[in-house]
């Protein structure tokens, strides 16, 4: 508990078998962590069943394959079903470090914001981590894009560390976001739509063979979707056109 508010860490996982327990670990050992939700996507290893092995762990294996934004959609959803009040996503490659979950916790739970990132670019932690030199290039411009289109002013909008509110998720109209990786940025432009601030923290990342990513072709078509969000949002809120994801 923080402030006495229930914090629930939820793992969006795909065939993470070599790296789950270590990230859940170090998850635990912030002693802030009530509860750690694994939302298993089919996964063809090991991940369900050391998964079930972990202490303090719900785990939800999904029949077939939804997809990164399909599989984010049960984890908000599961943690609210059990009373979340801070829902930190952070993935169980081992990439991103647990240990700023009461920092991120800590800036929600004193009612300071409803959203905060682990920001990889802060910090000059990106390209130090091992982030391809193409990513970083990409992520730069996507967001350069993306802050003048919103008004925003955020270092980055792809990082898979975040914190919410469990009050901003209730908000969200989440079965209206892609189902694929574009979720993630949907999300964020939905927070920024409905008016709250979003916060971020320096993150230090580690880019390594069992760390996730997604191919060069699947990086462009989210790119192009992630252009494509900014533009509905900039003319949305010009009043010139309505867009589902933004009523």
């Amino acid at each position: 508990m923080y402030n006495d508010q229930k914090v629930i860490v939820v793992m969006p996982a795909f065939n993470a078998a070599k790296t789950l327990k270590k990230t859940h670990d170090e998850v635990l050992a912030q002693e802030i962590v009530d509860l750690v939700i694994v939302v298993d996507d089919s996964s063809s290893d090991q991940t369900v069943s050391i998964a079930n092995s972990l202490p303090r762990t719900i785990v939800h294996p999904h029949p077939y394959n939804l997809g990164y934004g399909g599989n984010q959609k049960s984890c908000y959803r599961i943690a609210l079903d059990h009373g979340g009040d801070i829902i930190i996503m952070i993935h169980p490659d081992y990439q991103y470090t647990p240990q700023l979950i009461p920092a991120m916790a800590s800036m929600i739970g004193n009612g300071l914001y409803h959203c905060v990132l682990g920001s990889r670019i802060l910090g000059g932690y990106a390209l130090k981590g091992g982030m391809p030199i193409w990513k970083y290039i990409a992520n730069r411009f996507l967001t350069l894009t993306e802050n003048v289109l919103t008004g925003a002013k955020l270092s980055e909008y792809h990082t898979g560390y975040r914190a919410f509110s469990g009050q901003l998720i209730r908000q969200l109209p989440l079965e209206r976001n892609s189902d694929d990786f574009l979720f993630d940025n949907q999300i964020l432009a939905q927070i920024l739509w409905l008016g709250y601030t979003i916060a971020e923290v320096s993150c230090p990342t580690k880019y390594f063979p069992e760390a996730s990513s997604i191919n060069f072709s699947r990086s462009t078509r989210y790119g192009i979707g992630c252009l494509a969000t900014a533009f509905q949002f900039r003319l949305a809120k010009m009043g010139l056109m309505r867009f589902n994801l933004f009523s």
